[in-house]
């Protein structure tokens, strides 16, 4: 393959989580916040900025036929558990086939990139939370300030939010050094504290392919 493979006061989330979201009660608002704009130093900045630059399409190619296969089988799998947040069969695989190119190219896991978009925007590509984070991976306008082009309005094209929302978890894990915990923490402008990091943990239980 081609591609590199808080609680209730942190901010509550405009759009509602949907009927079909197994981790939380019907109706309830995602405990979501807003990742907190810090001064990034210039190779940082630099290497953020290129990471979000390649607008290639995310078109895998795989090596070993055992692994195109693998991906069909689990495209299959999760387009069946996403249809009732997307009904149109296009629609939710080309939202699939991009968070999988986006997430394996920031050297994250599938599961765990759509168990964060559970959480934060129950698959609401025009989500906008009270703190102004938007689009699926709710990003803030800042990064796009920082590290991208500066039209906040690109946070709503669906391979840009999911390209953005990828490069900023992995650079927290990289602050973290791996932590997951505290890098989710980060994410959500809640650093330390449980309440976020268990429910993108637990949402992305979901999400894990079975064997």
């Amino acid at each position: 393959m081609t591609a590199r493979g808080a609680g209730p006061s942190a901010g509550r989330r405009v759009c509602l989580l949907g009927l079909g979201s197994l981790l939380l009660p019907a109706w309830r608002p995602a405990w979501a916040g807003a990742q907190v704009e810090e001064q990034l130093a210039d190779a940082v900045r630099t290497a953020l900025s290129a990471a979000v630059a390649d607008s290639a399409p995310p078109k895998p190619r795989f090596d070993q036929i055992e692994d195109r296969l693998a991906y069909l089988r689990w495209l299959g799998t999760m387009s069946d558990r996403l249809k009732r947040q997307k009904s149109e069969l296009q629609t939710r695989v080309e939202f699939l086939e991009t968070l999988w190119y986006e997430s394996k190219r920031a050297g994250l896991e599938p599961a765990l990139a759509l168990g964060l978009v559970q959480v934060e925007s129950n698959f609401r590509k025009y989500a906008i939370s009270v703190a102004g984070a938007r689009g699926y991976m709710q990003v803030m306008p800042f990064w796009m300030r920082q590290i991208g082009n500066g039209d906040v309005s690109r946070l709503f094209h669906m391979q840009t939010n999911l390209r953005f929302g990828c490069v900023i978890l992995r650079h927290y894990l990289d602050v973290e050094q791996g932590n997951l915990f505290m890098a989710l923490g980060r994410y959500n402008g809640s650093r330390g504290r449980a309440e976020y990091p268990n429910m993108v943990l637990g949402a992305r239980k979901r999400w894990l392919p079975t064997v």
